[in-house]
C-alpha cells in the first residue's frame, strides 16, 4: 500500500522542514521527486538526503512568485519525466502581527509567496496534469479555519490556500485531478527554533514548552507526520478523496 512507484512528483519549498520531510517520504515510497526551492543550497541538501536513502530526485532553483519562471521549470520537468503525477505546494513564509502591526510591505510579501506562489504552481501543474490526471496536495494550516493571536497576514494567506484547493478540486474532477489540503498545527521545524531564539532568548525553554502544550496532545507535530499524510493523499489509496482539508494538528481544531 501507498506505493508511489512510477510516479513523478514536484515538491515546492523542500529545502528544509515540512517540505524536506515530504520530499524524502515521497521518494522513499518510490516517486521520482523534483525539488523546487528559491534556496538552491537547501534543495541540494534535500537531494543528497534522498539519494543517500536510495531515492531518485533532482533539485531546481525556482521562485514561485515568478509565474513565467515557475512555468518554465514545470515545463522542463514535464519534458524530462514524461508526465507529472503529484504536486505538493509547500513553499510559504510566516509573519507575526495583527492588522495594526502588519505593514503593507509584510502583507504583500506573505500573500505574494503563500497565495500567488501557490496559484502559479497550481496553474503550471494543472496544465500538465489535465491530460493524464494527478494528485495535488496544498499545505494550508489550522489557521485556515480558526484564529490564533497575531497571525493576520499568515491566516489570510492560508485561508486562500484552502479555498483554492476547493476550486481546483471542483473544476478538474473530469480531468482526473484530485486536490486536497493538509492543515498542520504547530510543527517542530528549524523555523520554530529560530523564532523562539530570536524573540525569547532569555526563556527559550519555557516558550518551547508553552508552544508545545498549545496542542491538546501536549507536543508539537513532527515534519514526518505531515509527510505521512502527504504520501497517503498522493497515493492511489486516496483515489476517492478530493476537495478535503486534513488536519494534522494534535487535536487543535476539534478537541481543544
Amino acid at each position: 500500500m501507498f506505493s508511489l512507484k512510477n510516479k513523478n512528483a514536484i515538491v515546492t519549498g523542500a529545502g528544509s522542514g515540512i517540505g524536506k520531510a515530504i520530499a524524502r517520504a515521497l521518494a522513499k515510497q518510490g516517486a521520482v521527486v523534483d525539488i523546487l526551492e528559491i534556496n538552491l543550497e537547501g534543495a541540494n541538501k534535500t537531494l543528497e538526503a534522498i539519494q543517500a536513502d536510495g531515492g531518485t530526485a533532482a533539485a531546481h532553483e525556482c521562485d514561485v512568485t515568478d509565474q513565467a519562471g515557475t512555468a518554465a521549470v514545470f515545463k522542463k520537468i514535464a519534458e524530462n519525466r514524461g508526465q507529472l503525477d503529484c504536486l505538493v505546494n509547500n513553499a510559504g513564509v510566516a509573519h507575526v502581527g495583527n492588522v495594526l502591526t502588519t505593514s503593507e510591505e509584510d502583507f504583500d510579501r506573505v500573500l505574494n509567496v503563500n497565495v500567488k506562489g501557490v496559484y502559479n504552481c497550481l496553474k503550471a501543474g494543472v496544465a500538465h496534469m489535465q491530460q493524464s490526471g494527478g494528485a495535488i496536495v496544498n499545505i494550508a494550516s489550522t489557521v485556515s479555519v480558526m484564529a490564533i493571536d497575531d497571525r493576520f497576514a499568515y491566516s489570510t494567506s492560508k485561508g486562500a490556500v484552502l479555498t483554492m484547493t476547493y476550486s481546483v478540486a471542483r473544476d478538474y474532477l473530469k480531468q482526473g485531478i484530485r486536490c486536497n489540503a493538509i492543515l498542520p498545527a504547530r510543527i517542530h521545524t528549524p523555523f520554530v527554533d529560530g523564532f523562539i531564539k530570536e524573540n525569547y532568548p532569555n526563556n527559550a525553554d519555557e516558550m518551547f514548552k508553552k508552544l508545545s502544550e498549545a496542542q491538546p496532545i501536549g507536543r508539537m507535530g513532527k515534519p514526518d507526520e505531515v509527510a505521512a499524510m502527504a504520501v497517503f493523499l498522493c497515493s492511489d489509496e486516496a483515489s476517492f478523496i478530493t476537495g478535503c482539508p486534513y488536519p494534522v494538528d494534535g487535536g487543535t481544531l476539534y478537541i481543544r
